[in-house]
């Protein structure tokens, strides 16, 4: 990331220093003190005026309601209440919180993607890649949240000796789905794709698990030997876990929407402390990309 001076940022915003050191001294604008100067991150320069673009009358976009939409995460659903940004969560998977994004019906959509291109490579940039495809989002922004564990989740004791999906085709292990759409469902058609197989070689579950602890629930239940979730909800449920694979869980949202105060709330929150005691306490995480701008179209 790139960082002006004073006077760098005072020439790249055509301000006067003196104008400029009021926006920081009223917390107006994004800055950091380092070593007694203050720095000014560029790229978040940027995303501040574009923050405050004004439009011509009836181009005017509706401000999106205060609703993170995608995949269903407990940390997540954590922060949001913690930080008190006023934000409301509507889990339905990523590819439906992007949709809702791209018609501006959610503030931000948090989104895990998972493509035939992904590795198990930590820094894999599946989430930003559908960012850049995706259409009416040409002001989209992507922040880092977590990275997560993915894996089987099993009955405790792992009855079965399930360690991998090769080992759920070869015993007809009874697998329990999530919905066309959920990041965990794009993850297990990878692996299947990888292992040589297609969903009709999976003994499935009847109904698809609308979030991951709906999953663990119906393997707690014995309805189901095994599903793929994150280790976070293997181990709320008191249940086993065979991990899989790392991923990048991250907020998207539009470039008008990063400075609201919703937002803002949400993303300094990120830098708590308190969110990395969280992350440890339900294992399974990763925080150190919270907070960070990944992607900006």
């Amino acid at each position: 990331m790139e960082f002006l001076t004073t006077s760098e940022a005072a020439d790249y915003l055509r301000l006067g220093e003196r104008k400029l050191y009021e926006l920081v001294t009223t917390g107006a604008i994004p800055c950091s003190k380092v070593t007694g100067k203050w720095l000014f991150p560029r790229h978040e320069l940027d995303l501040w005026v574009l923050s405050g673009l004004a439009r011509p009358a009836g181009m005017l976009a509706a401000e999106p309601p205060p609703i993170v939409g995608g995949s269903q995460d407990d940390l997540l659903e954590w922060s949001l209440r913690e930080s008190g940004s006023g934000l409301a969560s509507l889990s339905e998977g990523t590819a439906r919180g992007l949709e809702r994004l791209q018609r501006n019906e959610v503030m931000a959509a948090a989104v895990h993607f998972h493509s035939l291109d992904t590795s198990d490579n930590l820094a894999d940039d599946t989430n930003a890649a559908a960012l850049r495809t995706a259409p009416d989002l040409h002001d989209a922004v992507l922040v880092g949240m977590v990275r997560r564990e993915q894996g089987l989740v099993l009955p405790s004791g792992n009855p079965k000796k399930l360690s991998s999906l090769p080992d759920v085709l070869a015993l007809g292990a009874k697998m329990a789905m999530r919905q066309q759409g959920a990041g965990a469902q794009m993850l297990l058609d990878v692996l299947l794709k990888r292992a040589g197989g297609s969903p009709k070689d999976l003994r499935r579950l009847d109904t698809p698990c609308l979030t991951g602890p709906d999953l663990a629930a119906a393997i707690r239940a014995g309805q189901a030997d095994c599903g793929v979730a994150t280790r976070a909800a293997a181990k709320a449920a008191g249940l086993d876990f065979a991990p899989l694979l790392w991923e990048s869980f991250d907020l998207a949202l539009r470039q008008r929407s990063y400075f609201r105060p919703p937002m803002q709330a949400l993303i300094r929150f990120l830098a708590d402390k308190r969110l990395r005691q969280r992350a440890e306490e339900l294992s399974g995480y990763d925080p150190s990309p919270a907070g960070q701008i990944r992607f900006a179209a």
